[in-house]
């Protein structure tokens, strides 16, 4: 038996067991995969951004319904913490001019490696190719290369991640191992959507659009986004893309700088012989890749650009599969869990990560709530043993 058994090392995981290592419990991490924290090394690929500095309030709103809910995990281990627990680690930080908070490198490993070190210094396992295959009795049972392995804990902290990006590890099979009335069911988040384009379009795919607004239900963000060949993507449209999963249209205003008397004060210019993609782009600069956008979704254009301009609707065919999504909604419903985030119905089993209900936006929003609620996890978790 060991004092502390944590199901995934993901960053929820990891931060779980360096709480409970550090109250002096001995700590068993257990991971499916062959090496620990595959999702958070890719996130670390196109820049690791490990949180936002803004105020507190803010940030605190990027959780939507979940923010009461997680609002004291987050002041006991927020931005700020995140930031001291990253330099803690030699590395270097550098706050963007929207907030964001990134190493000097912009990559993952440097800061998983002193990580990891600093975790095995501090007496922490760590044992890959466990597969979680569910509770027997006051034990979890694995699967491993050396077949079925049974292993007992004072307590255990299961961080297994969402169900995106299945080949990193988050598969969300650990589901089943639940009663459904402890589950909400799983939903795409982060994710980009499907656009059945025309011909015409072949030639932008890979072109970014920037300085555009765009707008789903309640949602405004100003920002840019990516033409794929398979849709759209990117960060102005995984903003805005809870709105849009739950129903709502997506509208783009191209020229955010200009109001629509602005537009029609310069589009009424005398235009000559000069066609209308050179008006746009005289009167406007209206780029190329905004054109095409426009005539993909404006056609027939009215008299009246402008209104057009200012809100153009954006059809799709929905959001790409779960499994391609940055993370997922759904998973741990809340009411399963005490306010200590541990299960109700198995006394000193406690959940953390995005295996939890929630969802944020990227920006670093869903890397500090899996710290946070890792943190709370482990500290709840050694209070259970010292009780």
């Amino acid at each position: 038996m060991t004092d502390a058994l944590v199901i995934g090392a993901g960053p929820a995981g990891l931060m779980a067991a360096e709480v409970m290592s550090a109250r002096g419990l001995s700590v068993l991490v257990a991971e499916a995969k062959p090496s620990p924290a595959r999702k958070f090394l890719m996130a670390g690929k196109s820049g690791l951004n490990l949180t936002k500095s803004e105020p507190f309030d803010d940030f605190l709103s990027a959780y939507e319904d979940r923010a009461d809910v997680l609002r004291p995990m987050l002041d006991a281990f927020g931005p700020d913490d995140v930031t001291c627990w990253a330099e803690g680690l030699g590395q270097q930080l550098f706050t963007g001019s929207s907030g964001r908070v990134f190493p000097d490198v912009m990559k993952a490993s440097p800061l998983l490696r002193a990580w990891l070190h600093r975790l095995e210094g501090a007496g922490v396992t760590l044992r890959t190719r466990c597969g979680w295959a569910g509770f027997d009795g006051d034990g979890s049972v694995f699967e491993t290369p050396e077949g079925r392995v049974s292993v007992t804990s004072k307590v255990t902290v299961l961080a297994m991640g969402g169900a995106s990006w299945a080949r990193l590890g988050s598969d969300g099979l650990w589901a089943n191992g639940f009663a459904s009335d402890q589950l909400s069911p799983f939903q795409p988040a982060n994710v980009g959507f499907l656009v059945d384009w025309s011909p015409h379009m072949a030639r932008f795919f890979g072109t970014p659009v920037k300085s555009v607004t765009l707008m789903a239900g309640k949602q405004s963000v100003r920002g840019e986004f990516v033409i794929s060949e398979r849709g759209l993507e990117g960060g102005g449209i995984y903003a805005v893309s809870r709105a849009m999963r739950d129903g709502a249209d997506l509208f783009v205003d191209l020229m955010p700088d200009l109001s629509e008397a602005q537009l029609r004060q310069r589009l009424a210019r005398p235009r000559g012989k000069a066609s209308l993609s050179n008006h746009l782009r005289k009167m406007l600069r209206l780029d190329p890749v905004k054109q095409a956008l426009l005539m993909e979704f404006g056609r027939p254009l009215p008299n009246d650009l402008p209104p057009l301009l200012k809100a153009l609707p954006i059809r799709h065919a929905g959001p790409r599969p779960m499994d391609e999504a940055i993370s997922t909604a759904g998973g741990l419903r809340f009411d399963a869990l005490t306010n200590e985030f541990m299960l109700w119905d198995r006394p000193g089993v406690f959940a953390a990560g995005e295996m939890l209900d929630w969802e944020a936006p990227t920006g670093g929003y869903l890397l500090t709530a899996c710290l946070s609620t890792g943190a709370w996890a482990g500290r709840s978790a050694s209070d259970f043993v010292a009780r």
